[in-house]
């Protein structure tokens, strides 16, 4: 059994704020909002306040950046 099995294990709902979350409903995981991965919440270190998503790593959460907006992408060849 892994640690997202058995009756303890579901989805929690999460607040995202700067530089931390609230639990609003427990759980031991969040989705990621690209992928739908599951995110221990003990190793959530990724997240939009604006938007109130999660990213699995940093990567992902870049990417979601990018396709939101893409004119961030015109910056970086400035």
């Amino acid at each position: 059994m892994n640690r997202f099995e058995g009756p303890g294990s579901r989805e929690a709902k999460i607040r995202y704020l700067d530089g931390d979350f609230q639990v609003l409903s427990p759980g031991s995981y969040v989705l990621c909002a690209v992928t739908s991965e599951k995110i221990p919440l003990d190793e959530l270190k990724y997240w939009s306040v604006a938007r109130q998503e999660a990213y699995a790593d940093a990567r992902i959460s870049l990417e979601r950046e990018l396709q939101l907006n893409p004119d961030l992408r015109q910056r970086n060849k400035a």
